[in-house]
């Protein structure tokens, strides 16, 4: 509440001063209470995101252990990649093959023999009719608005219906080598043999150039299936890309050889990504550890700041029970290999996790399965941090229970705020008020005063 400046003219006291050094001292310790209340619990729930966060983090590495097909992922060695690559992927299965590639799928692939002037000279009308494989033939109608050969261009690509076939214009020599002319040129859209289209034209003589069932209208390549051997086994595919002859691999055909050209195929077990994804969990861990060890620091007299969440009970159980979990044995396991010391996983004294990549390469070559049961198994280490880092996550969980809680005591302390405040101007109204009397009190009784003393003057006189 604002004072004015006439205040204080009777008594000659700095009224405005004095009000709001009493205000002050009353309001001040409850509001520097509040703040520091409002600082701790702001603290708190920043560090309960940080926890959070790190938590989320670790779940990601988690699940990637957890899942049972890292312990079957393959990795596919082609013998050469300049006639065939090769992927492995889910479902492949460990072995060694032969293969050879004796055609590539090709999409046809045909350039109009009749030399047209440019993009703009009339061809003529009439209707097209695509077939395309064993697909639902399309068709397009050729009339005066479209009639050049850019224009069948143009009406060919935008079909509707045109489910396999790109038309193009190409500009080259003529026949003599003498000029420039334009050719149109139709290509399937996917390669092999089911592919392959024709043209059927019902119109005048210019379009019926452009009817493929006349073989002299039209030059170019044939649609053609790849054709592979597979361990002496003939195979032929629509696409240079093959998915369905070794299961789980993907064999991208580069080129054709000559024949007998063998290709060995190998697809092994991969070690690297199994190590990598083991790794990653190992740094996340350590990373969460570090996370949570940070939030509960004490710092005692060396001078830095204590964690946010320094002496909170869920940071202490989130701690205990994640390094309990990730070093209590698998009752689940099949040998033993039961814990994650066993293939080469330790954590020390302060909670960080080491890992032993030796010892790791020989639990994977002694007993693959075994080293999957430690991770993913019923009672895996992977499969109940799952279960344990979801739990806290949950909404609804302690941590989301705690974020609750502490935004319920940011707002009532804001509340309370509010509340002081109001009691605050309340305060300084009623000392507004009162010293507002005093002073024209004190303005009266000078007045007097000076009355009074102007009349003994006159008397002595």
């Amino acid at each position: 509440m604002a004072i004015t400046s006439s205040l204080g003219i009777g008594s000659g006291m700095d009224i405005n001063g004095i009000v709001s050094q009493l205000v002050a001292a009353e309001g001040q310790p409850q509001f520097n209470a509040i703040k520091r209340q409002e600082t701790a619990a702001k603290a708190q729930v920043s560090g309960l995101g940080s926890l959070k966060s790190a938590l989320s983090t670790f779940q990601t590495a988690v699940q990637k252990l957890n899942d049972i097909n890292l312990f079957k992922t393959n990795k596919a060695v082609s013998g050469n990649e300049a006639i065939v690559k090769v992927t492995a992927g889910s479902g492949s299965a460990a072995g060694s093959h032969v293969m050879q590639v004796t055609q590539l799928a090709k999409a046809q692939s045909s350039i109009a023999a009749t030399e047209f002037t440019g993009a703009t000279e009339v061809v003529g009308s009439g209707t097209m009719t695509f077939s395309v494989g064993a697909k639902t033939p399309f068709s397009v109608t050729i009339d005066a608005g479209n009639n050049t050969l850019a224009g069948i261009r143009d009406a060919i690509n935008g079909a509707a219906d045109n489910n396999g076939v790109t038309a193009s214009i190409i500009n080259v020599n003529n026949a003599t080598n003498t000029g420039t002319i334009s050719k149109l040129v139709l290509i399937a859209k996917d390669t092999g043999l089911a592919n392959g289209f024709s043209v059927a034209v019902a119109g005048d003589v210019g379009l019926s150039r452009l009817d493929t069932s006349t073989p002299a209208n039209f030059t170019g390549v044939a649609a053609a299936d790849a054709i592979i051997l597979m361990d002496g086994q003939t195979a032929t595919r629509s696409s240079n890309v093959i998915t369905d002859v070794l299961q789980g691999v993907t064999l991208n055909l580069q080129s054709a050889a000559a024949l007998n050209t063998d290709v060995n195929v190998d697809i092994t077990l991969d070690n690297a990504a199994i190590k990598e994804t083991i790794s990653g969990f190992v740094t996340a861990y350590n990373a969460l550890n570090s996370t949570t060890a940070s939030l509960g620091k004490f710092a005692g007299t060396t001078g830095g700041s204590n964690g946010a969440l320094l002496g909170d009970s869920t940071l202490r159980r989130v701690r205990h029970d994640l390094r309990l979990l990730a070093s209590d044995p698998v009752t689940s396991a099949s040998s033993s290999f039961n814990t994650l010391k066993t293939i080469g996983i330790d954590i020390d004294k302060d909670g960080v996790m080491t890992l032993d990549s030796t010892k790791l390469d020989q639990a994977l070559a002694t007993n693959l399965s075994s080293v999957s049961d430690v991770f993913s198994s019923t009672d895996g280490v992977a499969t109940r941090l799952k279960a344990k880092v979801m739990q806290y996550l949950q909404t609804g969980g302690p941590l989301d229970t705690r974020q609750t809680s502490l935004n319920k005591q940011l707002k009532a302390l804001s509340d309370k705020r509010n509340t002081v405040q109001l009691h605050l101007d309340n305060v300084q109204k009623s000392l507004l008020k009162q010293y507002i009397a005093m002073d024209k009190a004190v303005g009266r009784f000078q007045s007097t005063g000076a009355f009074l003393s102007n009349q003994l003057a006159q008397l002595s006189k």
